[in-house]
């Protein structure tokens, strides 16, 4: 089994757990309280185990077979599960609780406290307000934000909740305490002040339904549904997932046909 690579230039803590084949590169600085899982790649001018602002008695920990790309500042305190990824310049703050297969975009940045699910994908510039919920196979993509504070500035914090599947396109906003259901779909520049129905469509500021995701067809003439976006989207994902949700539309097909 081979060991840690760590470039000449990085300071890595002797306190810290690093598994084996784990390669640090320059001028990362990886903390006491760290545990980095086997096969992770952490790129250069990085810093893992930040020091929280309370100082937490629990380690960072990333999980196996992740890549932390350069300039990526990790606070100790966070579980960060398996195949984490990320971009250049991304923070992740004290607390977070991430499933495997999480992506972060680059300068996108979780401000802690916050549950994330397996699977989800964030692109470039996406803020995570602190006390965020977030579920699996979820999609923000650029610019989005989830607030918490809906008395700026206040002491009170409302995370935002996003289910399963939904996705978030680019510069919306979402308000503290709002809930987005599973599978729904937030156009771009929305402004969401109100919880969103499972599987709906809204668009705006303020943000409105429009319908139902599931009515919105491909713009390449083929006339297939676009939603949800699981039937046909699957670059990525584990072949267990592709085939649960292949069979899931199968029997979507099969129940609408037996209603006609």
């Amino acid at each position: 089994m081979s060991e840690a690579s760590v470039h000449e230039t990085a300071i890595v803590s002797s306190a810290a757990r690093i598994a084996p084949s784990v390669s640090i590169g320059p001028y990362t600085i990886v903390h006491d309280n760290v545990v980095i899982g086997e096969g992770t790649v952490i790129g250069a001018h990085c810093e893992i185990g930040h020091r929280a602002s309370v100082r937490s008695a629990m380690p960072l920990t990333i999980g196996a077979e992740s890549l932390i790309r350069s300039h990526s500042v990790l606070y100790e305190g966070s579980t960060l599960g398996d195949r984490l990824v990320t971009g250049h310049h991304v923070t992740i703050r004290e607390g977070t609780v991430a499933g495997i297969g999480l992506q972060v975009g680059t300068l996108s940045d979780i401000q802690g406290d916050c549950v994330i699910g397996d699977y989800t994908r964030m692109h470039s510039n996406v803020h995570v307000g602190q006390g965020s919920t977030i579920g699996s196979f979820v999609w923000l993509f650029p610019y989005v934000v989830l607030t918490n504070d809906p008395h700026p500035p206040s002491e009170v914090r409302l995370g935002v909740t996003v289910h399963d599947y939904a996705v978030v396109a680019t510069m919306s906003v979402l308000l503290p305490g709002v809930r987005v259901g599973e599978g729904a779909l937030i156009g771009a520049h929305s402004s969401v002040s109100r919880d969103v129905a499972a599987d709906s469509v809204v668009v705006g500021s303020p943000a409105k339904f429009v319908g139902a995701a599931s009515d919105i067809a491909y713009r390449d003439g083929s006339g297939a549904k676009a939603y949800p976006w699981r039937y046909t989207f699957h670059r990525g994902y584990e072949e267990s997932d592709v085939r649960r949700w292949l069979a899931e539309a199968e029997r979507r097909a099969a129940s609408s046909t037996s209603d006609t």
